[in-house]
């Protein structure tokens, strides 16, 4: 499990510390369901009441926000508290150590193209002619049709399927289930 602090959190996202500077988080959580070691974020002050009931550890605001009662949780203020969620997933997620490798029970022709440093989980199927980037994570269960590209660093979740002749871009994140190239797409 990864934990971040709020020097750390404020460092990266250029923001300022109301509060202790060491507290500690490991998951994201909503404002309302916020509970110890969880970051959570005000966007909308029609939500500004949970900030003073919320177990969050820390929670992301705007800058400019003053808040009218004490609050419990560290926050840290920034310019966007918005943009700033999507930056710390960023910074969460090339965190993460990247598997590599290809499973013994995935299904990979000989006629594909595999990039250096690639994960592909188990009972993936990578058909005939598609060729894979560099640095992909390939999850369990996803489907590569004949002749897909697949461009540097891209994710595909479990269950993903891309249909013959396709293709996806560099660093690209397809979630689970989502399906690419079928009929009226």
């Amino acid at each position: 499990m990864m934990e971040f602090t709020a020097e750390m959190i404020a460092g990266f996202l250029g923001g300022d510390i109301v509060g202790n500077k060491d507290a500690k988080v490991h998951t994201v959580s909503s404002i309302e369901e916020g509970r110890a070691g969880s970051l959570a974020y005000l966007t909308n002050p029609k939500y500004e009441p949970f900030l003073y009931t919320t177990g969050a550890s820390i929670v992301l605001v705007d800058r400019a926000f003053e808040p009218s009662q004490p609050v419990t949780a560290t926050l840290v203020r920034v310019d966007d508290a918005g943009a700033c969620v999507l930056k710390l997933l960023e910074m969460y997620n090339a965190a993460k150590p990247r598997r590599k490798g290809i499973s013994d029970r995935a299904s990979v022709s000989d006629r594909a193209q595999v990039g250096r440093e690639c994960y592909i989980g188990d009972f993936a199927v990578v058909e005939e002619d598609a060729a894979i980037g560099e640095g992909c994570q390939i999850y369990p269960q996803v489907y590569v049709g004949r002749g897909v590209r697949i461009g540097d660093n891209t994710t595909l979740y479990p269950g993903v399927k891309i249909y013959e002749g396709c293709i996806v871009g560099a660093n690209c994140i397809l979630h689970a289930g989502a399906v690419i190239g079928a009929d009226g797409f």
